[in-house]
């Protein structure tokens, strides 16, 4: 008992602090019919500002960092968003109603990561004092691309096996054209979510925190934005996350379900690999934090247009209503539930 009341003290005191709460005042905004809104290319910009901070931090961090040390995280990055997939596309495949690509692209989704969750997950260990690795943001496209490219493989593979033709001798031969694996088609899944803006931006700022020397201007300009900006973006999704509630009622009602547990379950698994990681190399308490929430999240830049280019059969009203109206919100608010459980299990 004194863990769930530690738990719900810790839900509470964070519920109040400015990263949640303008999350939840968007959304109640939204709920009242407000017509406040975030024009698109200032939201844009924001998110902008918002990865290439990140990149920066974890490429400045880099910079003295063991290779070595860094590749066991990797690693996990990696491992954690394989299996996230893997997970949600066995999840989803059961429930009548939910369509193979539909769950593939849902799957892939809640698998990949959300930076402006990470950033909240940041934001919220900057307040509180808790420390963590520096090169955490570098975790991320290791996780994203890993679970995008295993989403929209697993998918083709899918829809090869189902456009598969019986030959001559009665084998069953798979055509790879169109929706199938061609190939160049796993290099031109790296290449497309390599393009994507989210990526880009974070890997720029890798770049430059890693060659150059932007300590400066880092601290300087991006470092005084930050809470700033991450403030008007949890506004935005909250609101956005409302809104897209409606578009739930169009798919089956797995999504719902999958997009209320999912952030958790996801979370927990994150958790464990970074408790994992702080007894094999002793990784932060802060750092096992930020693992959990970047496998609680669902992409919200990078995998969207990735997806909808590669899955195009695909419906978004099921793959994006579920991330945006429901697993953004539950992934963001779980924040604290991570920092209490990591505090019991190796202290922050």
């Amino acid at each position: 008992m004194d863990i769930l009341a530690e738990i719900a003290g810790t839900l509470l005191t964070q519920a109040q602090k400015p990263t949640l709460a303008f999350l939840m005042g968007g959304m109640l905004l939204a709920a009242l019919g407000s017509r406040l809104e975030v024009p698109e290319q200032v939201y844009k910009l924001i998110v902008l500002l918002l990865l290439l901070k990140v990149g920066l931090g974890a490429g400045i961090s880099l910079r003295e960092a063991d290779p070595v040390t860094l590749a066991a995280p990797a690693a996990a990055a990696v491992a954690l968003g394989i299996a996230l997939v893997l997970i949600g596309a066995r999840s989803l495949a059961v429930w009548p109603g939910v369509g193979r690509m539909d769950g593939m692209a849902t799957a892939g989704l809640f698998g990949a990561v959300s930076a402006s969750t990470l950033a909240a997950g940041m934001a919220v260990l900057d307040s509180e004092g808790v420390a963590y690795e520096g090169y955490i943001g570098v975790l991320y496209p290791f996780m994203d691309v890993a679970a995008l490219i295993t989403a929209i493989v697993l998918a083709r593979v899918s829809a090869a096996r189902g456009t598969a033709t019986p030959g001559p001798d009665g084998t069953a031969t798979v055509a790879v054209g169109g929706g199938g694996l061609g190939p160049g088609g796993l290099r031109d899944i790296l290449s497309e979510t390599a393009r994507s803006p989210a990526i880009s931006a974070l890997l720029l700022g890798l770049a430059i925190g890693l060659v150059a020397r932007p300590d400066v201007v880092y601290a300087d300009f991006y470092e005084p934005l930050f809470r700033g900006l991450l403030s008007l973006l949890m506004l935005t999704m909250g609101m956005e996350a409302w809104s897209r509630l409606s578009e739930l009622r169009k798919v089956a009602h797995a999504y719902v379900l999958f997009g209320l547990t999912a952030p958790l379950i996801h979370g927990a698994l994150g958790l464990a690999a970074g408790v994992a990681l702080h007894q094999l190399m002793g990784f932060s308490g802060g750092g096992a934090v930020l693992l959990a929430v970047m496998a609680a999240s669902s992409s919200d830049i990078s995998g969207p247009p990735t997806l909808r280019g590669a899955l195009p059969e695909a419906n978004p009203s099921a793959y994006v209503g579920a991330s945006t109206g429901l697993g953004t919100p539950v992934a963001i608010l779980s924040i604290p539930l991570w920092m209490a459980l990591a505090d019991k299990l190796i202290g922050l």
